[in-house]
């Protein structure tokens, strides 16, 4: 290569993330694992265990999705070349190596996965419309694809993070020309795989629901969530002093189009998949929308179209508020609200037919605190191992000198 493709590209000085002034953060993001894990082991006792279990894979899923969006958001940035996601890139990797984390709290889930899953416990010939799905529907292959996701997700993120902390160091382009190699198949693995999982681990709660359009579902949610996460992180990074110079109102205004754009998208694919069971009306496809429109659920169901759809195009729609910091961070949380009352009602309707539980509202929100808490613990940590932004992407002047 010669020196001129190695050179650095000119811009703000190095920056790293400093965790000195952290303590209390740290301490108190411990104590709220603590306690969370206290209730979940409490409610396991006063309550019953499948209560328990069912609280760790909301938590989960509500977790596991924006993970999963952080790393569709660097694969859309790798495949399309784009400039502007360039300075915030950095970000959404350290947020995809939660992977390496995470797959210990579905290690519970796994193992009393006969408890939440109805048809582990179904022999073969007891249920027709089961054995029709034994193919996919049997343990041993369930345990296989959750392995095998965890696996893949890990070792993309992994490989986009060696490769992009690697070229701060020299500058070689051929980092570049690996990662574009990558991503490609990255994003068919991913789409398999965010398509298994919302399988597996949400609509497998109710083994005769069909839903052809349940995985779009799921990952619209998840991209929509992990933006938020970003515009979020990105906004607190920049009221503590980072950032100077590098992530501008511009950037802030394509986020915000962006977060506007895939909640117009959740609400396609949530429309379509609806009236398309609604228009053909067969009883096992039905059966999802009948339970989520009974007692309380139907409350919280009417809630998540005007909280997911109507507030939030209002909140994006006027342009001046998507280069309003403050603003976008409110936005961001209030989204992520949000998200978390979708896969509530996703997930827990499979264990309180009759309506919303009270009782479990504490052992529902222990565990999003537990697994959130310990993802933001190592998030933190892991921020302050490499610069900021990319020194040397060969985009980054262009993304320093945006223009939206």
């Amino acid at each position: 290569m010669s020196a001129v493709a190695h050179a650095p590209a000119k811009g703000p000085k190095v920056e790293y993330f400093q965790t000195n002034n952290l303590g209390p953060v740290f301490f108190g993001l411990m104590i709220a694992a603590g306690i969370s894990l206290a209730i979940l082991a409490g409610g396991a006792f006063l309550l019953d265990k499948k209560q328990v279990l069912f609280s760790l894979l909301y938590g989960f899923s509500f977790c596991f999705t924006i993970c999963a969006g952080s790393l569709f958001w660097i694969l859309v940035h790798h495949a399309t070349d784009a400039e502007w996601s360039v300075v915030v890139r950095r970000i959404l990797e350290t947020m995809a190596t939660s992977f390496r984390y995470i797959w210990v709290f579905f290690l519970p889930i796994a193992i009393g996965a006969s408890t939440i899953y109805l048809w582990m416990d179904i022999a073969p010939g007891k249920d027709t419309i089961l054995d029709g799905k034994r193919g996919m529907l049997n343990v041993p292959f369930w345990m296989t694809r959750a392995a095998l996701i965890f696996f893949i997700f890990w070792g993309i993120s992994h490989l986009l993070r060696t490769w992009s902390t690697a070229q701060d160091k020299d500058g070689d382009p051929k980092y570049t020309v690996f990662t574009r190699r990558l991503v490609f198949p990255s994003i068919v693995l991913f789409a398999l795989g965010i398509t298994f999982g919302a399988i597996d681990w949400l609509k497998g709660l109710d083994h005769y629901w069909f839903s052809t359009m349940w995985g779009v579902y799921i990952f619209a949610g998840s991209a929509w969530a992990a933006m938020a996460t970003l515009i979020i992180t990105t906004v607190t990074l920049k009221k503590a002093g980072y950032l100077e110079g590098i992530v501008n109102e511009e950037h802030f205004h394509i986020m915000g189009k962006l977060q506007l754009a895939f909640t117009v998208f959740w609400a396609y694919i949530g429309f379509g998949q609806y009236f398309l069971i609604w228009y053909a009306n067969i009883p096992e496809e039905t059966s999802y929308f009948i339970r989520r429109n009974t007692e309380g659920w139907n409350v919280l169901s009417t809630m998540l179209v005007v909280c997911h759809f109507f507030i939030p195009f209002l909140l994006l729609l006027w342009q001046p508020a998507k280069r309003n910091l403050n603003y976008m961070r409110g936005v961001a949380i209030y989204v992520l609200c949000v998200h978390a009352l979708d896969h509530y009602i996703i997930v827990l309707p499979a264990l309180h037919w009759a309506g919303v539980e009270f009782r479990s509202l504490f052992t529902d929100l222990a565990a999003v605190v537990l697994i959130a808490s310990t993802l933001i613990f190592f998030f933190l940590k892991n921020l302050t191992k490499f610069p900021l932004y990319p020194l040397r992407d060969p985009r980054l002047k262009q993304s320093l000198n945006l223009k939206n």
